[in-house]
């Protein structure tokens, strides 16, 4: 168990061993939880909002196929405005 301090502005140095083992380093965000008394951190990765949303429609299978060429993919974006021209609104 490794002890640590308080210091003046409320700030502890968490031991090299534990940091390894967490694999925090400088920078990294961390959520503070209060669990009873417990005070426990837990290592967060923050994610851009744009990237987060690119990951959610990938994961629901909302993603278009690699293009060839800047000719195939304007072809396709024009075929995609036809179908939500014909769609009733």
């Amino acid at each position: 168990m490794a002890l640590v301090k308080v210091k003046e502005k409320y700030q502890v140095t968490i031991p090299a061993s534990l940091r390894e083992k967490a694999g925090v380093e400088v920078g990294d965000i961390m959520e503070a939880k209060l669990q009873g008394k417990n005070i426990t951190l837990i290592p967060k990765s923050v994610v851009d909002r744009d990237i987060e949303i690119s990951l959610e429609q990938m994961q629901r299978g909302q993603v278009s196929r690699p293009y060839n060429s800047a000719k195939d993919f304007l072809r396709s974006l024009h075929r995609e405005v036809k179908k939500l021209k014909k769609k009733p609104a």
